[in-house]
């Protein structure tokens, strides 16, 4: 398929075989994963970010790491996938399930450009029968960056296509799952959450419903850069749990912890905000993003 471009002011979507690449005047913003890959036919994945670029176009993820071979940048999963009470696939290490892509699509506005795709989750059951247990749609938004930051917001839709379809965190104290970045891991980074420092533990730590991850993802020649991951506001006030690494592993918002949950007919939906910015952002910059956020139409 030969590459097509649509434009957004100065923003560029460049669609491939591969995948789409998000350009802002001609400086890449991040690449969306379409078609599926593996590690030598191992951990197979579809429907990711990675690349995730600094606004000086450094990479800030990591894919295929060594160390977790199923870490994918910016994705979504879950270890288990429970159907009727039986545990049919394991989504974290990509285990009898596979990803298929049925609709990528870009849309352009004056100031951002959206991309949706949908996935297929299929599954091999009885009989060693394929079959799609959950449709996902996924909406990511690319907004024209400023001198400070780039905003890029994840929308995701999981519906269900069987009933009795549960999904959950790790089956352990940790309970990961979810959103989840692959950062490159500086030695200086660090974690800081409504003006507090955030020391990661093993399991969850409580914190406040954004992180601000600071570190020399640039190299230690450059000057600091940084990442803020919002979440959207639940139903148990502004403590969130957070999965937190500062070496080998990823960072993760869990949900909805071990603990699985059942998908509703009328499907599940799950919203982040993602603000690459240069490092000059402090507190109360960061806490009137925020309010904005929640409250965005």
């Amino acid at each position: 398929m030969a590459n097509t471009e649509l434009y957004a002011q100065q923003l560029t979507a460049i669609k491939s075989d591969e995948g789409i690449e998000i350009l802002e005047n001609d400086k890449k913003v991040l690449f969306f994963q379409v078609r599926p890959k593996s590690v030598n036919g191992k951990y197979e994945r579809a429907g990711f970010v990675h690349p995730l670029y600094s606004l000086n176009e450094k990479i800030l993820t990591d894919d295929m790491p060594a160390d977790h071979p199923f870490h994918r940048g910016i994705f979504w999963a879950w270890h288990q996938i429970v159907l009727n009470g039986k545990n049919i696939a394991d989504g974290w290490v990509s285990e009898n399930i596979s990803w298929k892509p049925t609709k990528v699509k870009v849309k352009k506005r004056k100031e951002s450009i959206i991309l949706q795709s949908q996935m297929l989750w299929n599954v091999l059951l009885e009989h060693n029968k394929q079959t799609a247990i959950v449709r996902e749609k996924t909406r990511i938004t690319a907004y024209k960056s400023n001198s400070l930051y780039r905003i890029l917001d994840f929308d995701i839709h999981l519906y269900p296509l069987t009933d009795g379809l549960k999904i959950g965190g790790s089956d352990d104290a940790k309970g990961y799952g979810g959103f989840s970045l692959r950062l490159k891991l500086p030695g200086d980074l660090s974690f800081v959450s409504e003006n507090k420092i955030v020391i990661p533990q093993e399991t969850a730590v409580l914190a406040g419903p954004w992180m601000h991850f600071t570190g020399s993802f640039e190299g230690v020649s450059m000057p600091k850069s940084g990442l803020l991951v919002f979440g959207y506001p639940s139903g148990s006030g502004n403590q969130y749990p957070w999965i937190l690494r500062k070496v080998t592993s990823m960072q993760n918002i869990p949900f909805p912890g071990r603990a699985p949950i059942e998908l509703p007919v009328r499907g599940l939906r799950l919203t982040y905000r993602v603000i690459v910015h240069n490092g000059e952002m402090n507190n109360e910059d960061i806490e009137k993003l925020y309010q904005q956020y929640i409250h965005k139409p």
